[in-house]
Order: structure tokens, then sequence, then C-alpha cells
């Protein structure tokens, strides 16, 4: 059993179709996947109709972009074995669909009048599925630098980080809300990369009000981070998720098949 819980399409801020993904992943052996796309369930009849025909299991899943008022950061959310029309994580995500798209054309406009050569029109042709534009796709149109080169990184970071001209962010939904959510739409929630974020300390809030797991398996976990996620498995009893976070040629090249779970740890998993 090769398990990875955490990739992304089309539908949001991946470059690789679910069709693309799904080779792929049959390519790296993989025999369970999640594709968790960001603040949306517009992925999951594809998801499931692709299964039949590459022979994969597919757990519905989603990342939620959510915040932590309290702390000031940003959490993410991720929901697994969704059921059903999923109205509750529609509802809550619907609204931040739309201020992500409209701030991201904003952003747009920010760089065109800095003398970016950049259209709307060049921009939106890299929409696919999502609807939505990303910064991914105005980065797209501006450099065919990889991702984690020099080049890249420059860039992106004069324009969105720090004092950069398209330097702003959307209102996040609260983390609780998201884990509301995704419990009513009968998933399971698990806290993204906590590694990452930093979200250790709002873990333990989150587990007060449901928690059902945290994701141990990430390529931005270190040693530490493996020993502290573990250890509060351990203690609270909660489900260790894991995987690639592979957003193909727009996010750090990531190889499938490298951040895997060799075991499907999840209650009642039903191949869709």
């Amino acid at each position: 059993m090769k398990v990875d819980l955490h990739m992304h399409s089309t539908y949001s801020d991946g470059s690789a179709t679910l069709e693309e993904l799904f080779q792929q992943a049959q390519a790296a052996s993989l025999t369970h996947i999640s594709v968790v796309d960001h603040d949306t369930v517009a992925h999951l009849e594809e998801g499931q109709q692709l299964a039949q025909k590459y022979d994969i299991h597919f757990i519905p899943g989603i990342e939620i972009s959510a915040y932590d008022f309290e702390r000031g950061r940003k959490v993410h959310m991720l929901g697994y074995q969704l059921q059903g029309a999923c109205t509750n994580i529609r509802q809550l995500c619907q609204p931040l669909l739309t201020r992500r798209h409209e701030h991201t054309l904003w952003q747009l406009r920010q760089i065109q009048v800095a003398g970016f050569a950049i259209t709307e029109e060049q921009a939106c042709e890299r929409i696919s599925k999502a609807k939505v534009l990303y910064k991914q796709h105005i980065m797209d149109v501006l450099t065919t630098a990889a991702f984690d080169s020099k080049d890249y990184q420059t860039l992106y970071k004069s324009l969105f980080k720090n004092n950069g001209v398209a330097a702003s962010d959307i209102r996040y939904v609260d983390v609780f809300d998201a884990l509301r959510a995704i419990k009513a739409d009968g998933g399971i929630a698990v806290l993204a990369h906590p590694g990452q974020l930093d979200s250790y300390e709002v873990a333990e809030q989150l587990i007060r009000e449901g928690l059902d797991g945290i994701e141990l398996v990430h390529p931005d976990h270190n040693e530490d981070d493996y020993e502290r996620i573990v250890t509060m498995a351990n203690k609270y009893g909660l489900l260790m998720t894991g995987g690639s976070d592979f957003h193909g040629r727009y996010g750090t090249e990531v190889a499938l098949g490298k951040y895997v779970m060799q075991h499907l740890h999840m209650p009642n998993f039903v191949n869709a």
C-alpha cells in the first residue's frame, strides 16, 4: 500500500489536470490518493470516475484555507471521506473562492500598473476547472522559470510579499468553522502540515472541538515535527495522515511516491 493524501489539481492551484494526477499516481505505484483542492469539492465527481478507470482508491477530500484569529496566523484544514453534496462546505467556501478570484484580479491590476506586460486574458487562460484565478496563474504568464529557482522566487517575493505592489491577502474562514463544516458533511477533519504553518498551539483547541487527525508526512516537516506530531497523536488518539502536497510546476518540485504513508489510517474507508 502506498498512500498519498495531499495532492492538488487544476480545480484549484495545481498545474496538473485530475487525469494527469491519476496517470502520475499510477506510474508511481500509488494505491490510494486524495486530491484536496483548495476550498472546493468540484473535483470529487470526476475523481470518483477516474478512480475506476485507473484502479486507484480515491478518498474524497478538500483543503480549506482557514485562519486562527486568536493568534493571527493561517491554518489549513483537511477534510476526508466527505459525504453527499457537501452543502456545509460549499456554503462556507463559495464566498472564500469569490473573494480569492476578485482579489487576484486586483493583484493583476497592480502588477500591470507597475509596468509588467500581462493581460487579464493571458492570466485567465491558465484557469482550468477552478474558475478561480490564483497567483500561480499570474506567475505562469510572467516567467517560465522553475518554482524553486532563484529567478522565480525573487520575482514572486518582489510582487506578492513584504512591500510588493501586489502584497495583500484575502479574509479567510475561521478554522473552527472549517472544522465544523467538514464534520457536518460526514468528513474526517485533519490539521494540515502544522510544521509548515506553526499551528501546533491551535491544535489543542481543535482537538477539544472534535479534530480527528493531524498530518504527519509532508515535504516541509523535519524530524522535530515528526516527533511532535507523533507524540500529540498518541496522546489524543488522533489519526495521522500524509502526502506530497503536490502542485506540479506551480509548487516545489516533488516526485510522487516519495512522501507517502504505507498504511491508510482512516476508519470505515470505502472505495469511491
